[in-house]
């Protein structure tokens, strides 16, 4: 227990307060039990402890990682226990899915000691998404995103910039343009290396082997993550890459789900299956139909990966404009919360109100311009004028 501490302290000791993640802000820190899930190397360890830095209160609050060594011997349960006898109220548990009987141990704590504050988190969503059933009655969950472009502005630059909802951006895009062209003398080249870099908080330890790493994330992710909540083979794992390969080299990807399962070697419900574990674990998006719903079972219209630091970690081939144009738009729409359907015309229906068309500075309105809430998304423009707004804009939003 005491090497255990030690490291805590040594972690806390270590984050800093000056940047904080978007969603700290709309977590409610009060409530009895909560749930941090979202894809590995969004951040959601280094949100956890600033909250506790945060709190000041550091007698009553520990931090501890489920994957530790400690707890090959020892159980969640014993170790809560005792450390509420030494006066401990907020227990900060990372990495739950790491340990067997998780859910069980959890929901004992939260029946057994009203006062305690339970904040848990996990990289495994899909275990998390499993698990939320059972708990969810007495565990808020929340998801992390990947940074926005907002985001990232703050954390490598301290450039401090508001966030904008949609309806905000159509109606202001001119006056916001303006406003941020005073902070970024050229707005484009920070967008730029967004797109290649902005991804995850851990661009902050350098772009040298920014890919590398991103790279054993998502084996990572495959390898270790996906098995423990799912009884999948190392067949399938090894098909999960290759997918993921083929998808890097040709997103946005306008799947032929029979051609793509013979490619893979397996049955079309076996890739509709890989396609959702894909999706739960954030590596990539499936873009569906409204009229077909958006059901996981659906076939997907487009397929997309995550984010554009996936595309550029992943493929060379895949870095053509118009993948990371619509990559970016998709991305940051979802993680702001809206809905994002594939439309019958134009790239994206979001909240079924608004019908987007992402392109270049020579896009025009002909393919979308017989829809009322039409808007035109350019990465080439630094401020916008009628319904044509900058593509970078879309990274305002959290």
């Amino acid at each position: 227990m005491e090497n255990l501490l030690k490291r805590y302290q040594s972690l806390l000791s270590k984050v800093q307060l000056g940047f904080e993640r978007n969603l700290s802000s709309q977590i409610n820190w009060e409530a009895r039990a909560i749930g941090l899930k979202g894809a590995r190397g969004t951040g959601k360890s280094t949100l956890m402890l600033q909250q506790i830095k945060k709190q000041g209160d550091f007698s009553k609050s520990v931090y501890i990682s489920l994957d530790d060594l400690y707890f090959k011997n020892n159980t969640v349960l014993d170790t809560a226990e005792q450390l509420y006898r030494d006066g401990i109220r907020r227990l900060y548990l990372d990495e739950v899915h790491k340990y067997h009987d998780w859910q069980r141990e959890i929901k004992n704590l939260y029946d057994f000691y009203p006062d305690l504050k339970l904040i848990i988190s996990g990289s495994s969503i899909l275990e998390l998404q499993k698990s939320s059933v059972d708990l969810s009655r007495r565990v808020l969950f929340y998801e992390l995103p990947s940074l926005s472009f907002r985001e990232f502005l703050e954390l490598k630059y301290g450039i401090i910039i508001p966030k904008f909802t949609l309806e905000e951006l159509q109606k202001n895009h001119i006056s916001i343009a303006q406003s941020i062209k005073e902070k970024l003398d050229s707005p484009l080249t920070y967008f730029r290396e967004f797109l290649e870099y902005g991804a995850y908080p851990y661009i902050m330890e350098g772009v040298t082997d920014f890919g590398y790493r991103l790279q054993q994330v998502v084996n990572v992710v495959i390898d270790y993550d996906l098995p423990e909540a799912k009884d999948i083979s190392a067949s399938t794992q090894s098909k999960l890459k290759k997918l993921l390969f083929i998808l890097s080299e040709s997103v946005p990807f306008t799947p032929n789900i029979s051609k793509l399962a013979s490619q893979l070697e397996t049955t079309r419900p076996i890739l509709t299956e890989m396609l959702y574990l894909l999706e739960e674990a954030r590596l990539v998006r499936n873009l569906r139909s409204a009229s077909k719903g958006t059901s996981l079972l659906n076939k997907p219209e487009k397929i997309y990966l995550s984010n554009t630091s996936l595309i550029h970690s992943f493929s060379e081939k895949g870095r053509n404009q118009g993948n990371l144009r619509e990559t970016f738009a998709i991305d940051q729409l979802q993680n702001a919360g809206y809905s994002v359907t594939f439309p019958k015309q134009g790239d994206f229906l979001v909240n079924e109100t608004y019908l987007l068309e992402i392109g270049g500075a020579g896009k025009g309105s002909s393919q979308v311009s017989g829809f009322e809430n039409h808007l035109i998304f350019s990465d080439d423009l630094e401020i916008g004028w009628g319904r044509k707004l900058p593509l970078f804009l879309l990274g305002l939003m959290y």
